[in-house]
C-alpha cells in the first residue's frame, strides 16, 4: 500500500498522492444548477486525496437529468464553483469537473425547463426514475439532429472553458453509467444512420469529438473522460462489438494526449488489459464495491496509476489518514446520498485526535 501515497503525474499536474475520490451524484444544488451552500466545505474536509473528481456537472441546460444537479454554463455556476475549487486548493489537491450530459436519462418534471430529453435516437431506457411527484417512467427522448449533435460538442467545450474560469484543474468527460456520451455507444440507444451511428467508429465519433474540441479549448493535459466498458445501466447493451468499440476509442483517445482515463471496471479482466496496454497515459481505475485489504493492488501490479474510491471517501473524509494508520472506516448512510441537507454530506465524523 506504500506506493499509495507517493506522488505521481496526471496532465500538467503532480497529485500528492495515487488516491482519487471518484464522482458521486449528491444533489444538493440549488433548483438553478449552482453548488450548494455546502459543497466547499463538503469537498474541501475530503482534500487530503490527491484528485478530486467532482458529481456530474450539465454542459447545458438539456444536460441535466436529475433534480438539483450542479451546472457549469452560467455566470452564478461560475462563481459557485469558484469557491469549492479555493477551498480544495486550500486543502492541496486537485479539481476536476466532471462534465455529465444525462441524455436520455431525464424527466421533464426534473429541470428548470421541463423539456423532453435529447439523445442519440428516441428510444426510451424502459426505466423509472425519481422526481418531484415520486418515481415516475422515464420519457421517449427527443433525437438529436446531426447539427444538435454539432452544438452539443461545443456546449461541452465551453463548458471546460467556464470550469476552468471557475478555478477547477481540469474536466473529466462522463463517458460512462449509461449517460449521453455512453447512449452513442450502444445500439440499444443509438440506431442512428449519420456519421454518429452505425459503425464503432462512428458510435464512438461523439465521445472523441467532444474530447478534441475540450482538449483543443483548455489543453489536452487538463481534459480527462471516464468510461465504463461493458455496463448494462438504464437499458444499455453495446453488443458483441462493445469490446471492440473500447479498444478502437481507447487507442484514438490516446492519440489526443489526454491527463488521464478513468475505468470503472465491471469484470472483464483482458480488455482492461488491453486498454492498459493501449493507454500510454495515466490510467485511474475504479473497481467498486472492492473490499479494504485490496486497496493499492492495482497500483503495485502498474495496472493503474491511481485508484478511485467512492462511498468509502464519502463517510470518511481523512480516507489517506485512516488508510496510513489502519484505522477503521466509517460506512456510508445510503440514505442520505442524494440530495438533503448536512446530514450524511459533512457531518461523517474525522478520527478523534490522539
Amino acid at each position: 500500500m506504500s506506493k499509495l501515497f507517493e506522488t505521481v503525474k496526471v496532465g500538467r499536474y503532480t497529485l500528492a498522492n495515487r488516491l482519487a475520490m471518484g464522482p458521486m451524484t449528491r444533489s444538493r444544488a440549488q433548483y438553478d444548477g449552482t453548488p450548494g451552500e455546502l459543497a466547499a466545505e463538503y469537498y474541501a474536509q475530503r482534500a487530503d486525496i490527491g484528485l478530486i473528481v467532482t458529481e456530474g456537472t450539465q454542459p447545458s441546460e438539456d444536460g441535466q437529468g436529475y433534480m438539483t444537479t450542479p451546472g457549469i454554463h452560467t455566470d452564478a455556476h461560475v462563481a459557485g464553483w469558484r469557491k469549492v475549487a479555493d477551498a480544495v486548493h486550500a486543502k492541496g489537491a486537485r479539481l476536476f469537473i466532471q462534465l455529465m450530459h444525462a441524455g436520455r436519462m431525464s424527466h421533464p418534471d426534473n429541470t428548470p425547463h421541463h423539456r423532453q430529453g435529447v439523445a442519440p435516437s428516441a428510444i426510451a431506457p424502459n426505466t423509472p426514475m425519481f422526481t418531484p411527484a415520486g418515481m415516475q417512467d422515464i420519457p421517449v427522448p427527443r433525437a438529436l439532429s446531426t447539427a444538435e449533435v454539432r452544438q452539443t460538442v461545443d456546449d461541452f467545450r465551453m463548458a471546460a472553458r467556464r470550469a476552468i474560469e471557475a478555478g477547477a484543474d481540469g474536466v473529466e468527460i462522463h463517458g460512462a453509467n449509461a449517460y449521453l456520451v455512453q447512449q452513442f455507444f450502444a445500439p440499444s440507444a443509438n440506431a442512428r444512420d449519420d456519421a454518429f451511428g452505425g459503425s464503432i467508429a462512428n458510435r464512438a465519433r461523439f465521445a472523441i469529438e467532444v474530447a478534441k474540441a475540450i482538449a483543443g479549448e483548455i489543453g489536452a493535459d487538463r481534459t480527462a473522460i471516464r468510461l465504463s466498458p461493458g455496463i448494462t445501466l438504464w437499458g444499455i447493451d453495446e453488443g458483441a462489438e462493445g469490446p471492440a468499440l473500447y479498444r478502437y476509442l481507447v487507442s484514438e483517445l490516446d492519440k489526443l494526449g489526454l491527463a488521464y482515463l478513468h475505468i470503472m471496471h465491471q469484470g472483464d479482466e483482458a480488455l482492461l488489459a488491453d486498454i492498459r496496454k493501449l493507454w500510454k497515459g495515466a490510467l485511474v481505475l475504479n473497481r467498486p464495491g472492492r473490499p479494504r485489504e485490496q486497496i493499492g493492488a492495482d497500483i503495485e501490479s502498474g495496472l493503474a496509476d491511481v485508484e478511485a474510491y467512492g462511498q468509502m471517501v464519502l463517510a470518511n473524509p481523512d480516507f489517506v489518514t485512516r488508510l496510513k494508520t489502519n484505522a477503521p472506516i466509517n460506512l456510508a448512510d445510503r440514505n442520505t446520498f442524494f440530495g438533503g441537507s448536512a446530514a450524511g454530506y459533512t457531518d461523517y465524523p474525522n478520527l478523534a485526535p490522539q
